[in-house]
């Protein structure tokens, strides 16, 4: 029979990888460096994690805003336009300003080596899509256009965070993120 996970273990080893992860980038990420870093072996982190791609996936997930969560009870504009600049406090001053490096990279990679990356990105943007375009149906879109309203909130806001990760301009990128969500907080 085998041995149960050590769910405890498991945590402080994503942990971990997280912030090697955001110290180090994914591009060159090696399973065997990466274990040597964070004081285990190739061996605990595949028994951990099965894969080098879930131990990314899940690297991913455990660190990126819960959009179902923020936009989940949005049933007006009001309320569409306080979930999209929690969303953007997230990623820019909150627990997730660090982890929006690795999704940057995920998705800068994705398009060049897209049968490394491609569907673990395309997955890591509808996580977030699909939960405000929900929210955009339930305030009288069509399914289209709450996906497109979506996407140009997710899209739009994370190319505002690349640009202050780049320029640190704070100012700016916080007075564009305030009218694009205020663009897209309008009704149809």
């Amino acid at each position: 029979m085998p041995r149960p996970l050590n769910t405890e273990k498991r945590a402080e080893l994503l942990d971990q990888v997280v912030r090697y992860l955001q110290q180090h980038g994914l591009a060159q990420m090696s399973l065997s460096p990466l274990a040597e870093a964070i004081g285990t072996t190739k061996r605990m982190l595949l028994y951990y994690f099965d894969s080098r791609e879930n131990l990314l996936a899940q690297a991913l997930a455990a660190n990126r805003p819960d959009a179902r969560r923020m936009f989940g009870d949005v049933h007006d504009a009001a309320g569409l336009r306080r979930a999209a600049l929690g969303l953007w406090e997230a990623i820019t001053v909150g627990e997730q300003a660090g982890p929006i490096r690795m999704l940057l990279q995920l998705l800068s990679l994705a398009t060049t080596e897209p049968e490394q990356y491609g569907d673990l990105a395309a997955d890591t943007v509808e996580v977030m899509v699909g939960p405000i375009a929900d929210a955009c149906v339930r305030l009288g879109d069509a399914p289209q256009q709450a996906r497109a309203r979506a996407t140009l909130l997710v899209s739009g806001l994370r190319g505002l965070c690349q640009d202050r990760l780049v320029t640190h301009d704070v100012a700016r990128t916080d007075a564009a993120a305030r009218r694009l969500i205020d663009c897209v907080a309008v009704p149809g």
